[in-house]
Protein backbone atom coordinates (compact mmCIF):
# COMPACT_ATOMS: atom_id res chain seq x y z
CA UNK A 1 0.00 0.00 0.00
CA UNK A 2 0.92 3.55 -0.94
CA UNK A 3 2.84 5.96 1.94
CA UNK A 4 0.25 7.30 4.94
CA UNK A 5 -0.51 10.86 4.23
CA UNK A 6 -2.22 11.64 8.01
CA UNK A 7 -4.15 10.46 10.40
CA UNK A 8 -7.74 10.91 12.26
CA UNK A 9 -7.12 10.91 15.68
CA UNK A 10 -10.47 11.47 17.05
CA UNK A 11 -14.52 12.05 15.67
CA UNK A 12 -17.29 13.49 16.36
CA UNK A 13 -20.66 14.31 15.34
CA UNK A 14 -24.29 15.80 15.98
CA UNK A 15 -27.33 15.84 14.16
CA UNK A 16 -30.21 18.26 16.34
CA UNK A 17 -32.55 16.47 17.90
CA UNK A 18 -35.80 17.07 16.13
CA UNK A 19 -37.46 15.28 13.96
CA UNK A 20 -39.43 16.28 11.24
CA UNK A 21 -41.85 13.12 10.13
CA UNK A 22 -41.77 13.01 6.20
CA UNK A 23 -45.76 11.90 6.62
CA UNK A 24 -46.15 15.72 8.23
CA UNK A 25 -44.74 17.32 5.32
CA UNK A 26 -46.60 15.30 2.81
CA UNK A 27 -50.13 16.00 5.07
CA UNK A 28 -49.18 19.66 4.70
CA UNK A 29 -48.11 20.13 1.10
CA UNK A 30 -49.54 17.16 -0.47
CA UNK A 31 -52.43 19.28 -2.27
CA UNK A 32 -49.64 20.39 -4.36
CA UNK A 33 -49.04 17.13 -6.22
CA UNK A 34 -52.12 15.28 -5.93
CA UNK A 35 -49.93 11.95 -7.49
CA UNK A 36 -47.54 12.32 -5.26
CA UNK A 37 -49.33 12.01 -1.65
CA UNK A 38 -48.50 8.57 -1.18
CA UNK A 39 -47.43 7.37 2.22
CA UNK A 40 -43.68 8.92 2.61
CA UNK A 41 -41.37 7.30 5.84
CA UNK A 42 -39.13 8.64 7.69
CA UNK A 43 -37.81 11.76 9.15
CA UNK A 44 -35.88 14.99 8.92
CA UNK A 45 -33.37 16.30 11.53
CA UNK A 46 -34.69 19.43 11.67
CA UNK A 47 -32.65 22.75 13.65
CA UNK A 48 -34.36 24.18 16.79
CA UNK A 49 -35.11 27.99 16.75
CA UNK A 50 -31.27 29.14 17.85
CA UNK A 51 -29.78 26.70 15.78
CA UNK A 52 -27.77 27.13 12.50
CA UNK A 53 -24.82 25.53 11.14
CA UNK A 54 -22.38 26.89 13.31
CA UNK A 55 -23.97 26.31 16.70
CA UNK A 56 -24.09 22.52 14.74
CA UNK A 57 -20.45 22.67 14.46
CA UNK A 58 -19.97 23.38 17.61
CA UNK A 59 -21.21 20.56 19.19
CA UNK A 60 -19.62 18.20 16.71
CA UNK A 61 -15.84 19.77 17.54
CA UNK A 62 -16.83 19.54 21.30
CA UNK A 63 -17.46 16.23 20.77
CA UNK A 64 -14.87 15.28 18.78
CA UNK A 65 -12.28 17.22 21.14
CA UNK A 66 -13.73 15.25 24.07
CA UNK A 67 -12.98 12.06 22.65
CA UNK A 68 -9.82 12.93 21.55
CA UNK A 69 -8.53 14.23 25.09
CA UNK A 70 -9.37 10.14 25.92
CA UNK A 71 -6.74 9.36 23.79
CA UNK A 72 -2.96 8.08 24.49
CA UNK A 73 -1.86 11.13 22.53
CA UNK A 74 -2.58 14.35 22.68
CA UNK A 75 -1.62 17.22 20.80
CA UNK A 76 -2.69 20.90 20.36
CA UNK A 77 -5.05 22.06 17.52
CA UNK A 78 -2.97 24.49 15.65
CA UNK A 79 -5.94 24.63 12.89
CA UNK A 80 -9.59 24.99 12.43
CA UNK A 81 -11.19 24.00 8.69
CA UNK A 82 -15.09 24.59 8.83
CA UNK A 83 -16.72 23.74 5.78
CA UNK A 84 -20.18 24.51 5.17
CA UNK A 85 -22.80 26.27 2.42
CA UNK A 86 -25.10 27.69 5.28
CA UNK A 87 -22.90 29.73 7.08
CA UNK A 88 -24.30 32.19 8.97
CA UNK A 89 -22.10 35.07 8.06
CA UNK A 90 -21.29 35.69 4.68
CA UNK A 91 -17.84 37.73 5.72
CA UNK A 92 -16.93 37.15 8.79
CA UNK A 93 -14.80 34.34 9.71
CA UNK A 94 -16.95 31.56 11.21
CA UNK A 95 -14.31 29.34 11.78
CA UNK A 96 -12.94 32.02 13.97
CA UNK A 97 -15.98 32.48 15.96
CA UNK A 98 -16.20 28.48 16.11
CA UNK A 99 -12.39 28.70 17.49
CA UNK A 100 -13.67 31.40 19.92
CA UNK A 101 -16.51 29.26 21.22
CA UNK A 102 -13.94 25.93 21.86
CA UNK A 103 -12.13 28.71 23.62
CA UNK A 104 -8.63 27.75 21.35
CA UNK A 105 -5.98 29.91 21.29
CA UNK A 106 -5.34 32.99 19.56
CA UNK A 107 -2.60 31.78 17.43
CA UNK A 108 -4.80 28.67 16.28
CA UNK A 109 -5.57 29.39 12.32
CA UNK A 110 -8.86 29.67 10.94
CA UNK A 111 -10.35 28.66 7.56
CA UNK A 112 -13.70 28.94 6.07
CA UNK A 113 -14.35 26.33 3.34
CA UNK A 114 -17.91 27.02 1.43
CA UNK A 115 -19.23 26.92 -2.16
CA UNK A 116 -18.91 23.21 -2.35
CA UNK A 117 -20.71 20.31 -0.84
CA UNK A 118 -17.45 18.17 -1.39
CA UNK A 119 -15.73 20.62 1.06
CA UNK A 120 -15.80 18.87 4.11
CA UNK A 121 -13.96 15.52 2.22
CA UNK A 122 -11.21 18.59 0.82
CA UNK A 123 -10.71 19.86 4.20
CA UNK A 124 -9.28 16.30 5.75
CA UNK A 125 -6.95 16.06 2.88
CA UNK A 126 -5.72 19.11 2.73
CA UNK A 127 -5.27 18.88 6.69
CA UNK A 128 -3.62 15.27 5.82
CA UNK A 129 -1.17 17.39 3.96
CA UNK A 130 0.06 19.97 6.24
CA UNK A 131 3.42 20.43 5.67
CA UNK A 132 4.00 22.30 9.11
CA UNK A 133 2.92 19.01 11.11
CA UNK A 134 0.29 21.15 12.65
CA UNK A 135 -3.01 19.40 13.63
CA UNK A 136 -6.29 20.93 11.97
CA UNK A 137 -10.01 20.21 13.20
CA UNK A 138 -11.88 19.62 10.40
CA UNK A 139 -15.49 20.32 10.69
CA UNK A 140 -18.67 20.17 8.40
CA UNK A 141 -22.23 21.06 9.58
CA UNK A 142 -24.83 22.15 7.35
CA UNK A 143 -28.47 23.02 7.99
CA UNK A 144 -30.15 23.99 4.33
CA UNK A 145 -33.64 24.98 4.34
CA UNK A 146 -35.85 23.81 1.35
CA UNK A 147 -38.98 25.57 -0.82
CA UNK A 148 -41.85 24.47 0.73
CA UNK A 149 -43.11 21.34 -1.32
CA UNK A 150 -40.60 21.27 -3.41
CA UNK A 151 -38.84 17.45 -2.81
CA UNK A 152 -35.67 18.80 -1.51
CA UNK A 153 -38.33 19.27 1.73
CA UNK A 154 -38.47 15.56 1.95
CA UNK A 155 -34.49 14.96 1.74
CA UNK A 156 -32.76 17.39 3.27
CA UNK A 157 -31.76 17.08 7.03
CA UNK A 158 -29.69 18.93 8.88
CA UNK A 159 -25.83 17.66 10.78
CA UNK A 160 -22.39 18.29 11.62
CA UNK A 161 -19.22 16.14 11.51
CA UNK A 162 -15.69 16.63 13.32
CA UNK A 163 -12.28 14.91 12.79
CA UNK A 164 -8.81 15.56 14.35
CA UNK A 165 -6.25 15.21 11.86
CA UNK A 166 -2.21 14.75 11.76
CA UNK A 167 -0.16 14.98 9.02
CA UNK A 168 2.26 12.17 8.24
CA UNK A 169 5.07 13.83 10.15
CA UNK A 170 3.25 14.17 13.09
CA UNK A 171 1.11 11.18 13.47
CA UNK A 172 1.58 9.00 16.23
CA UNK A 173 1.64 5.35 16.35
CA UNK A 174 -1.30 3.58 14.20
CA UNK A 175 -2.88 1.52 17.23
CA UNK A 176 -3.72 4.94 19.15
CA UNK A 177 -5.49 6.80 15.55
CA UNK A 178 -8.82 6.21 14.33
CA UNK A 179 -8.10 5.28 11.04
CA UNK A 180 -5.31 6.78 8.39
CA UNK A 181 -5.77 8.37 5.28
CA UNK A 182 -3.53 6.35 2.87
CA UNK A 183 -4.47 8.26 -0.67
CA UNK A 184 -6.56 11.27 -2.12
CA UNK A 185 -8.01 12.22 -5.36
CA UNK A 186 -9.62 15.10 -7.07
CA UNK A 187 -11.76 15.21 -10.52
CA UNK A 188 -12.60 19.17 -10.50
CA UNK A 189 -15.65 19.40 -13.30
CA UNK A 190 -17.99 22.33 -13.57
CA UNK A 191 -20.78 19.78 -13.63
CA UNK A 192 -23.70 21.32 -12.25
CA UNK A 193 -26.15 19.23 -10.62
CA UNK A 194 -27.41 22.11 -8.17
CA UNK A 195 -26.56 25.88 -6.84
CA UNK A 196 -27.63 28.44 -4.90
CA UNK A 197 -26.87 32.11 -6.23
CA UNK A 198 -25.69 34.21 -3.34
CA UNK A 199 -28.55 36.29 -1.49
CA UNK A 200 -30.85 33.44 -2.55
CA UNK A 201 -32.63 31.39 0.18
CA UNK A 202 -33.37 27.71 -1.83
CA UNK A 203 -31.33 25.76 -4.04
CA UNK A 204 -32.19 25.24 -7.44
CA UNK A 205 -31.57 21.55 -8.30
CA UNK A 206 -31.50 20.19 -12.11
CA UNK A 207 -33.02 16.61 -12.96
CA UNK A 208 -32.16 13.66 -10.95
CA UNK A 209 -31.90 10.98 -14.07
CA UNK A 210 -29.46 13.93 -15.18
CA UNK A 211 -27.92 14.31 -12.30
CA UNK A 212 -27.32 10.19 -11.81
CA UNK A 213 -26.38 9.70 -15.53
CA UNK A 214 -23.74 12.22 -16.24
CA UNK A 215 -22.39 13.49 -13.12
CA UNK A 216 -22.56 10.33 -10.57
CA UNK A 217 -22.11 8.23 -12.84
CA UNK A 218 -19.20 9.50 -14.80
CA UNK A 219 -17.51 11.33 -12.67
CA UNK A 220 -17.43 8.75 -9.51
CA UNK A 221 -15.38 5.90 -11.49
CA UNK A 222 -13.10 8.66 -12.33
CA UNK A 223 -12.29 9.68 -8.64
CA UNK A 224 -12.91 5.60 -7.54
CA UNK A 225 -10.35 4.49 -9.76
CA UNK A 226 -7.09 7.22 -9.47
CA UNK A 227 -7.50 6.96 -5.44
CA UNK A 228 -7.29 3.15 -5.62
CA UNK A 229 -4.00 3.67 -7.71
CA UNK A 230 -2.88 5.89 -5.67
CA UNK A 231 -3.10 3.82 -2.85
CA UNK A 232 -2.08 0.64 -4.62
CA UNK A 233 -5.18 -1.03 -4.11
CA UNK A 234 -7.95 -2.92 -6.42
CA UNK A 235 -11.90 -2.84 -6.07
CA UNK A 236 -11.91 -6.26 -3.92
CA UNK A 237 -9.27 -4.22 -1.29
CA UNK A 238 -12.34 -1.82 -0.40
CA UNK A 239 -14.24 -3.09 2.58
CA UNK A 240 -16.49 -0.34 3.02
CA UNK A 241 -17.80 3.03 1.38
CA UNK A 242 -19.35 6.49 2.40
CA UNK A 243 -20.69 7.24 -1.10
CA UNK A 244 -22.49 10.46 -2.12
CA UNK A 245 -26.35 9.50 -4.10
CA UNK A 246 -28.93 7.58 -3.38
CA UNK A 247 -28.51 3.69 -2.69
CA UNK A 248 -29.68 2.58 -5.82
CA UNK A 249 -27.20 4.78 -7.87
CA UNK A 250 -24.36 4.39 -5.57
CA UNK A 251 -24.41 0.39 -5.72
CA UNK A 252 -24.62 0.99 -10.09
CA UNK A 253 -21.41 3.00 -9.46
CA UNK A 254 -19.73 0.17 -7.23
CA UNK A 255 -20.81 -2.55 -9.70
CA UNK A 256 -19.35 -0.68 -12.27
CA UNK A 257 -16.01 0.45 -10.88
CA UNK A 258 -16.11 -3.72 -9.60
CA UNK A 259 -16.32 -2.40 -6.21
CA UNK A 260 -18.95 -5.64 -5.60
CA UNK A 261 -17.77 -6.89 -2.01
CA UNK A 262 -17.77 -3.26 -0.56
CA UNK A 263 -20.01 -2.31 1.91
CA UNK A 264 -22.24 0.89 1.54
CA UNK A 265 -22.91 2.88 4.23
CA UNK A 266 -26.75 3.80 5.19
CA UNK A 267 -27.46 6.93 3.82
CA UNK A 268 -29.27 8.29 6.79
CA UNK A 269 -32.27 9.26 5.30
CA UNK A 270 -34.55 7.19 7.64
CA UNK A 271 -33.74 8.93 10.68
CA UNK A 272 -31.71 12.15 9.15
CA UNK A 273 -31.57 13.21 5.64
CA UNK A 274 -29.22 14.54 3.49
CA UNK A 275 -27.17 16.77 5.56
CA UNK A 276 -24.81 18.72 2.80
CA UNK A 277 -21.44 19.31 3.46
CA UNK A 278 -21.50 17.47 6.78
CA UNK A 279 -22.71 13.91 5.17
CA UNK A 280 -19.96 12.23 3.83
CA UNK A 281 -18.02 12.93 7.00
CA UNK A 282 -21.35 11.78 9.08
CA UNK A 283 -21.28 8.53 7.28
CA UNK A 284 -17.81 8.21 7.84
CA UNK A 285 -18.43 8.40 11.86
CA UNK A 286 -21.02 5.77 11.57
CA UNK A 287 -18.26 3.43 9.36
CA UNK A 288 -15.66 4.14 12.29
CA UNK A 289 -18.56 2.29 14.75
CA UNK A 290 -18.31 -0.98 12.86
CA UNK A 291 -14.87 -1.36 10.38
CA UNK A 292 -12.41 -3.73 11.91
CA UNK A 293 -8.68 -3.55 11.89
CA UNK A 294 -7.04 -4.16 9.16
CA UNK A 295 -10.13 -2.91 6.98
CA UNK A 296 -10.12 -0.17 3.85
CA UNK A 297 -12.75 2.65 3.48
CA UNK A 298 -13.46 4.38 0.74
CA UNK A 299 -15.07 8.11 0.86
CA UNK A 300 -16.23 11.08 -1.34
CA UNK A 301 -17.85 14.14 -1.44
CA UNK A 302 -19.34 15.21 -4.75
CA UNK A 303 -19.94 19.16 -5.63
CA UNK A 304 -18.55 20.48 -8.69
CA UNK A 305 -16.83 17.39 -8.79
CA UNK A 306 -15.02 14.81 -6.75
CA UNK A 307 -12.72 14.27 -3.79
CA UNK A 308 -12.33 10.95 -2.80
CA UNK A 309 -10.27 9.31 0.08
CA UNK A 310 -8.94 6.38 1.10
CA UNK A 311 -8.91 5.03 4.59
CA UNK A 312 -7.75 2.42 6.20
CA UNK A 313 -8.24 0.75 9.79
CA UNK A 314 -5.40 0.11 11.67
CA UNK A 315 -4.19 -3.50 12.85
CA UNK A 316 -4.66 -3.61 16.67
CA UNK A 317 -6.76 -0.47 16.62
CA UNK A 318 -9.34 -1.16 19.78
CA UNK A 319 -13.04 -0.64 18.89
CA UNK A 320 -14.17 3.37 19.53
CA UNK A 321 -15.14 3.85 23.49
CA UNK A 322 -18.30 5.88 22.15
CA UNK A 323 -20.46 5.58 19.06
CA UNK A 324 -20.64 9.05 17.41
CA UNK A 325 -23.19 8.72 15.09
CA UNK A 326 -25.47 6.07 16.83
CA UNK A 327 -25.11 8.18 19.72
CA UNK A 328 -26.69 11.27 18.90
CA UNK A 329 -29.22 9.86 16.16
CA UNK A 330 -30.86 8.21 19.54
CA UNK A 331 -31.07 11.30 21.07
CA UNK A 332 -34.72 12.83 19.61
CA UNK A 333 -37.60 14.25 19.63
CA UNK A 334 -40.46 14.74 17.25
CA UNK A 335 -41.04 18.19 16.08
CA UNK A 336 -45.25 17.85 15.90
CA UNK A 337 -46.16 21.13 13.82
CA UNK A 338 -44.98 21.71 10.38
CA UNK A 339 -46.27 25.59 10.93
CA UNK A 340 -43.70 26.02 13.55
CA UNK A 341 -40.99 24.16 11.65
CA UNK A 342 -41.52 26.90 8.98
CA UNK A 343 -41.42 29.47 11.46
CA UNK A 344 -37.96 28.58 12.88
CA UNK A 345 -36.69 27.83 9.67
CA UNK A 346 -37.69 31.68 8.09
CA UNK A 347 -39.97 30.39 5.79
CA UNK A 348 -43.11 31.85 7.94
CA UNK A 349 -43.43 35.49 8.71
CA UNK A 350 -45.23 34.81 12.17
CA UNK A 351 -46.52 38.23 13.95
CA UNK A 352 -45.27 37.69 17.43
CA UNK A 353 -47.21 40.80 19.27
CA UNK A 354 -45.85 43.60 20.90
CA UNK A 355 -43.83 41.08 23.15
CA UNK A 356 -41.40 40.89 20.08
CA UNK A 357 -40.55 44.52 19.16
CA UNK A 358 -37.48 44.59 20.84
CA UNK A 359 -34.01 46.15 19.66
CA UNK A 360 -31.34 43.78 19.84
CA UNK A 361 -28.61 45.86 19.00
CA UNK A 362 -25.59 44.48 20.10
CA UNK A 363 -22.57 46.33 21.41
CA UNK A 364 -19.62 44.76 19.51
CA UNK A 365 -17.00 46.62 21.81
CA UNK A 366 -18.12 44.84 24.52
CA UNK A 367 -18.49 41.49 23.06
CA UNK A 368 -14.54 41.76 21.98
CA UNK A 369 -13.49 42.77 26.04
CA UNK A 370 -15.90 39.66 27.00
CA UNK A 371 -15.23 37.33 24.40
CA UNK A 372 -13.91 34.86 26.14
CA UNK A 373 -16.24 35.07 29.25
CA UNK A 374 -19.26 35.33 26.35
CA UNK A 375 -18.13 33.28 23.41
CA UNK A 376 -15.89 30.72 25.25
CA UNK A 377 -18.08 30.75 28.48
CA UNK A 378 -14.98 31.19 30.65
CA UNK A 379 -16.08 32.43 34.31
CA UNK A 380 -13.17 32.75 37.38
CA UNK A 381 -12.41 30.78 40.01
CA UNK A 382 -10.76 31.96 43.15
CA UNK A 383 -7.12 30.51 43.44
CA UNK A 384 -7.41 31.28 47.57
CA UNK A 385 -10.81 29.42 48.64
CA UNK A 386 -11.53 27.86 44.93
CA UNK A 387 -15.22 29.28 44.62
CA UNK A 388 -16.30 29.35 41.18
CA UNK A 389 -18.17 32.29 39.58
CA UNK A 390 -19.52 33.67 36.39
CA UNK A 391 -19.14 36.20 35.15
CA UNK A 392 -15.41 36.89 36.34
CA UNK A 393 -14.78 39.68 38.29
CA UNK A 394 -11.31 41.42 40.66
CA UNK A 395 -12.77 39.86 43.85
CA UNK A 396 -14.37 36.87 44.76
CA UNK A 397 -17.59 36.47 45.44
CA UNK A 398 -17.51 34.14 48.43
CA UNK A 399 -18.34 36.19 51.43
CA UNK A 400 -15.82 34.47 53.89
CA UNK A 401 -13.20 35.12 51.15
CA UNK A 402 -13.87 38.67 49.39
CA UNK A 403 -10.23 38.59 48.11
CA UNK A 404 -9.02 40.65 44.99
CA UNK A 405 -7.30 39.50 42.09
CA UNK A 406 -7.18 35.57 42.68
CA UNK A 407 -9.41 34.92 39.52
CA UNK A 408 -8.17 32.29 37.10
CA UNK A 409 -9.80 31.28 34.21
CA UNK A 410 -12.22 28.54 34.03
CA UNK A 411 -14.15 27.48 31.19
CA UNK A 412 -17.87 26.20 32.04
CA UNK A 413 -18.89 25.04 28.83
CA UNK A 414 -17.91 21.32 29.89
CA UNK A 415 -18.90 20.79 33.25
CA UNK A 416 -22.06 20.00 34.21
CA UNK A 417 -24.86 21.51 36.27
CA UNK A 418 -28.51 21.35 38.21
CA UNK A 419 -31.80 23.20 38.46
CA UNK A 420 -32.32 25.02 41.36
CA UNK A 421 -35.30 26.73 40.00
CA UNK A 422 -37.18 27.76 37.22
CA UNK A 423 -40.18 29.42 35.16
CA UNK A 424 -41.70 28.90 32.18
CA UNK A 425 -42.58 32.00 31.00
CA UNK A 426 -45.42 32.02 28.51
CA UNK A 427 -45.44 36.26 28.58
CA UNK A 428 -41.89 37.26 27.62
CA UNK A 429 -40.87 36.71 23.47
CA UNK A 430 -39.68 33.08 22.59
CA UNK A 431 -39.81 31.89 18.71
CA UNK A 432 -40.32 28.30 20.57
CA UNK A 433 -43.16 29.11 23.63
CA UNK A 434 -43.05 29.44 26.29
CA UNK A 435 -39.57 31.12 27.38
CA UNK A 436 -37.73 28.54 29.62
CA UNK A 437 -34.97 29.87 32.10
CA UNK A 438 -33.82 29.22 35.54
CA UNK A 439 -31.42 29.23 38.14
CA UNK A 440 -27.90 26.82 37.22
CA UNK A 441 -26.23 25.52 40.04
CA UNK A 442 -22.42 24.73 37.99
CA UNK A 443 -21.21 21.07 39.36
CA UNK A 444 -17.73 22.90 40.52
CA UNK A 445 -19.79 25.84 42.59
CA UNK A 446 -21.11 28.64 41.73
CA UNK A 447 -24.62 29.76 39.90
CA UNK A 448 -25.84 31.52 36.67
CA UNK A 449 -29.53 32.41 35.27
CA UNK A 450 -29.39 30.91 31.86
CA UNK A 451 -32.02 30.25 29.34
CA UNK A 452 -32.86 26.75 29.25
CA UNK A 453 -33.55 25.04 25.57
CA UNK A 454 -34.49 21.69 23.49
CA UNK A 455 -37.11 21.24 26.29
CA UNK A 456 -41.03 21.48 25.92
CA UNK A 457 -43.34 22.48 28.18
CA UNK A 458 -43.86 20.37 31.40
CA UNK A 459 -40.78 18.67 30.87
CA UNK A 460 -38.07 19.90 33.22
CA UNK A 461 -37.91 19.69 37.01
CA UNK A 462 -36.20 21.01 39.98
CA UNK A 463 -33.32 18.99 40.81
CA UNK A 464 -32.46 17.77 36.76
CA UNK A 465 -29.00 17.74 35.57
CA UNK A 466 -27.67 19.65 32.54
CA UNK A 467 -24.84 20.12 30.39
CA UNK A 468 -24.41 23.60 28.41
CA UNK A 469 -24.62 24.01 24.44
CA UNK A 470 -23.56 27.15 22.49
CA UNK A 471 -27.02 28.54 20.56
CA UNK A 472 -28.53 31.85 19.09
CA UNK A 473 -29.21 33.86 21.77
CA UNK A 474 -31.09 36.75 19.39
CA UNK A 475 -31.67 38.16 16.19
CA UNK A 476 -30.91 41.66 15.24
CA UNK A 477 -33.17 41.94 12.52
CA UNK A 478 -32.78 45.54 11.89
CA UNK A 479 -29.08 45.21 11.21
CA UNK A 480 -29.15 41.57 10.11
CA UNK A 481 -26.86 40.24 13.01
CA UNK A 482 -27.00 37.29 15.42
CA UNK A 483 -25.67 36.95 18.89
CA UNK A 484 -24.87 33.53 20.71
CA UNK A 485 -24.77 32.19 23.72
CA UNK A 486 -24.58 29.57 25.91
CA UNK A 487 -27.75 27.41 27.26
CA UNK A 488 -28.41 24.68 29.32
CA UNK A 489 -29.91 21.73 28.43
CA UNK A 490 -31.68 18.49 30.07
CA UNK A 491 -28.36 15.62 29.97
Amino acid sequence: MASVLGSLLACGAYVPQLRLPRERIREAMGWLDPPATRAVSGARAICNWDEDALTLAVEAARRCLAAHADASTVQTVGAVILASTTLPFADRSNATLLASALDLPQTTQTLDITGTLRGGVAALAQAARRADGVQTLVVAADARIARPGSPQELEFGAGAAAFAVAPLSHSPEPQSVVAVIHAAAHVSADFVDHYRMSGASFDYSLEERWVRDEGLAKLLPIAIDEVLRNAGLTPADVHHCALPGNATTVKRVLQAAGLTSARLQDNLRADCGDTGTAHPLLMLTGLLEVAAPGENILLAGFGQGIDALLLRIPAGRAMLAQQPLSDTLGRRREETSYTRYLAHGGLLDVDFGMRAERDNRSAHSAAWRKHRQVTGFVGGKCSSCGTVQFPRSRVCVNPECRAPDTQENFRLADTTGRVKTFTEDWQAYSARPPSIYGNIEFEPGGNLLMEITDLDSGALHVGDRVRFVFRIKDVDRIRNFRRYFWKATRI
